[in-house]
């Protein structure tokens, strides 16, 4: 039996994901937030190893690299390779390059182009094996990847951040995240457009819950206030956007404006979806798949682009009580399904 652990070392989350046989049984992620420390990756090591149990091999792929706790990418795949392989010792710990294959944590810095930031083309080089053709969305809290996919094979423009932020192809903007400053500079309230305040008062968390469309324990971090993670404080740090109280607009009014900065999101990753397919130019049949935690947000892409949705949690030999987790760590697990293949 070919059992495989994949880690997705995230800026803010680790993620994971048992397979067996290509069978996914078990998928998690915790809070790591890196610009605490690199010592509470290795806490989230900790807490999710007692439940995703022991395997003889190990894989990993990573973004965290990104995070300003390191001077340089470079110190952070090194780093970070060099943790997971003292949290993981006594297993075989391979990191995942992409387009070079597996390599062994000690020579990570010698592949540094190759690993940095490469959890995206782990979940893409699955849906291209098991659907063939697709246009490949992947949300999180914090990013969207759009790839294409085609006769089995990466169609993407880029391969690194920079290149794929160039393409189109990695769009900062999350479920959870994404920061209501950065969506746009200004609002719809009382019949009049609003000039945003550039602070970090609210993120798409708070407009997601005032719209009762965050998934459960999909927000994992504090937020921007460091208050309660309840509708009532959505609204005041939404207000707090538009420089007001809450108690200064009626309810139904910042369910309006949330339900503006949603449809904000719903065009950004739209916007993006259809400049990869003006270049990409996939047949009208091919699906969109949809992965992470703002699935409903990339089904609502799907309806407009007038494509089929077809959910990354289907193409998983998972149980439906698993794939929901895997399809919220989709890198994690088509990594373990990819691996535990192999």
């Amino acid at each position: 039996m070919s059992v495989v652990i994949a880690w997705d070392i995230g800026g803010v989350h680790l993620k994971a994901a048992r397979a067996e046989n290509g069978r996914i049984l078990d998928a998690v992620q915790v809070a790591s937030p890196l610009r605490l420390g690199v010592e509470r990756v290795t806490d989230a090591f900790g807490e999710i190893k007692p439940r995703i149990g022991s395997a003889p091999r190990h894989v990993l792929t990573m973004t965290a690299e990104l995070a300003d706790t390191f001077a340089t990418r470079r110190e952070g795949v090194e780093r970070l390779a060099l943790v997971a392989a003292q949290q993981l010792a006594g297993s075989d710990v391979l990191v995942y390059a992409g387009r070079a294959g597996f390599v062994s944590p000690e020579s990570a810095g010698k592949h540094v182009e190759d690993i940095a930031s490469a959890n995206w083309h782990a979940s893409a080089s699955l849906v291209a094996r098991l659907c063939g053709t697709a246009l490949f969305l992947d949300m999180g809290s914090t990013t969207t990847d759009i790839v294409p996919v085609a006769g089995g094979a990466l169609r993407s423009h880029g391969y690194t951040d920079a290149e794929r932020l160039a393409a189109g192809e990695l769009v900062y903007t999350g479920l959870v995240r994404g920061f209501v400053m950065a969506a746009a500079e200004r609002a719809p309230l009382g019949g009049r457009w609003t000039t945003l305040i550039n602070e970090n008062f609210a993120n798409m968390a708070d407009v997601h819950r005032i719209l009762d469309s965050l998934p459960d324990d999909a927000d994992k971090m504090m937020t921007a206030d460091g208050r309660d993670k309840t509708v009532t404080a959505s609204r005041a740090r939404l207000a707090r956007m538009l420089g007001r109280d809450a108690d200064e607009g009626e309810d139904a009014e910042w369910l309006e404006l949330a339900r503006w900065f949603a449809e904000v999101q719903i065009r950004t990753v739209t916007d993006g979806a259809m400049l990869v397919l003006s270049r990409a130019m996939l047949p009208p049949s091919a699906p969109v798949v949809g992965a992470g935690i703002g699935i409903e947000v990339i089904a609502e892409v799907a309806r407009r682009l007038s494509r089929p949705y077809v959910g990354f949690a289907t193409l998983l030999d998972a149980s439906p009580t698993v794939g929901g987790l895997a399809t919220q760590c989709a890198p994690a697990a088509a990594l373990a399904a990819l691996a535990s293949r192999a």
